[in-house]
Parts: C-alpha cells; structure tokens; sequence
C-alpha cells in the first residue's frame, strides 16, 4: 500500500514537472515570437536603419524583454538576412544596396509566378473569392486614405500595407507548396524594406503618378481569367516597375 502511494506521488510530481516544463516552453516560445515580430516591423518600417547596431542591452530595454527571446529573434532574423552578425561587430541591421534590391526582386519574379502559376492550374472557387475579397479590401481602404477620410494617420497607412500584402498572399495561396510559400514571404519582406524606406522619404509627385490600382486590378483580371502567360508577365512587370522606382530615388535612402 506505502509503495503504492510512492508510486502515486511520484507520478503525480513527473506530471507536474512535464506541466511546469511545457508551460515553461511555451512561455519562451511566445516571448520569442513577439522580440521577433517587434524588431522585424521596426526593420521593415526603417525604424531601425540599415547598419544599426542592434545590442542586446539596448533591445533589453527597448522590448522589455530578456536576453534570451532575443538572441533567438536576431538569429532568426540572421537567416532571413534582415540581419548581419559578424565576428567582430555582432548584430546590425542589414546594409541595403541597388544591387541587393534588384536581386531580391528578380528572385521574387521567379518564386512568385512560379507559385502563381501553380495557384491558377489548381485554385477553386474560394481561391478566386478570397482574391477578390483581397483586392476590394486593398482598394476601398487606398480609396478611404487618398479622399482623406482618416486623416492619413499611421496606423492607417500600416493597414494599407497589411491589405496590401494580403492581397500579394492570396494571387498565390492556391499554389500548393510551402517552400514557394516561405521563399515568397521572405523576398516580400526584403522589397517591403526598400519600398517603405523610398516611401518614406521619397519624391511624392512621383510616388502617386504610378497607377499601383490599375496595377493590381490587371494582375487580378489576369489571373481570374485563368490567362496564366499574360498574369506573370504583368506580376512581373509590377515588381519590376517597383525596382525600377526605388533606384531612381535611391539617392533618398542615404543622408
């Protein structure tokens, strides 16, 4: 009967520390999650400059967080190439360059109609509603801030972008494979890091004399019509008309 009750107890306290473990993980993973997210918006966004130095202290304090979830971010970050560790200087923002720029976009060309081609070959009728119900979110929300109904505020611009990656995500969420998936999502955040910086501190005039909405609704048209051959050719395009923008005010990106 006693070894029995050992038996119990001792079960019973495994248990717990399985719980205590698991939770434990849990906790880690989630604080992780969020270091990650934080310093990947504030890389994109050009709140943290190419070449920042990004200092465990300093981010400590910035995030309220401790070391650990952290260091896991910026080596997350590391593979995903938003952030350069060296030997001798540690972490920092990665360094921009028009050379940099045209290779992730020409890359973007090759995993994005890849993906959209296969997205067209496979997608149903929810696939198609999904990117309709994408491109009219995008565009009353770009409509409400030209007409000026929000004040053009921050948080509404950082919606526009969120739409506006949705609506990159839906051409190609019928493509059916995860690497073509996790590449694009990767290469979208390497352009979205020159797009914003050039957006940012770019020339205005030029920046609204380009037609994105008409744009975006051929590439749609395209696509919904299941004409494969003129969709990449126009997603193509798209991308590169982007490239071909944020050379020509690269000079901007530099004090």
């Amino acid at each position: 009967m006693e070894q029995a009750t050992l038996a119990a107890r001792a079960k019973s306290s495994a248990k717990a520390d399985n719980h205590k473990r698991n939770a434990d993980e849990k906790q880690t993973t989630t604080m992780a999650s969020r270091a990650y997210n934080l310093l990947r918006n504030e890389i994109i966004e050009g709140a943290l400059a190419p070449g920042t130095p990004l200092r465990l202290e300093v981010l400590k304090e910035r995030y309220g967080q401790s070391f650990s979830p952290i260091r896991e971010a910026l080596n997350r970050l590391n593979s995903e190439k938003l952030v350069q560790l060296t030997a001798l200087r540690g972490f920092r923002v990665a360094e921009i360059s028009v050379h940099e720029m045209w290779d992730a976009i020409e890359t973007r060309v090759l995993i994005d109609t890849a993906a959209l081609e296969l997205s067209i070959l496979k997608g149903d009728d929810d696939w198609e509603a999904s990117v309709v119900g994408a491109f009219h979110a995008l565009s009353k929300h770009a409509r409400r801030i030209m007409a000026n109904e929000s004040g053009k505020e921050t948080a509404d611009y950082r919606e526009l972008e969120a739409r506006h990656r949705d609506f990159h995500v839906s051409l190609i969420s019928a493509n059916d494979s995860k690497w073509l998936t996790t590449y694009s999502a990767q290469l979208y955040d390497q352009t979205e890091r020159y797009r914003r910086l050039i957006v940012a501190g770019g020339d205005e005039e030029a920046i609204t004399k380009r037609n994105v909405p008409g744009e975006h609704q051929a590439i749609m048209d395209a696509t919904l019509a299941r004409d494969t051959t003129l969709a990449t050719q126009l997603l193509s395009e798209h991308y590169r008309r982007t490239g071909q923008f944020i050379e020509n005010n690269f000079p901007s990106l530099r004090p």
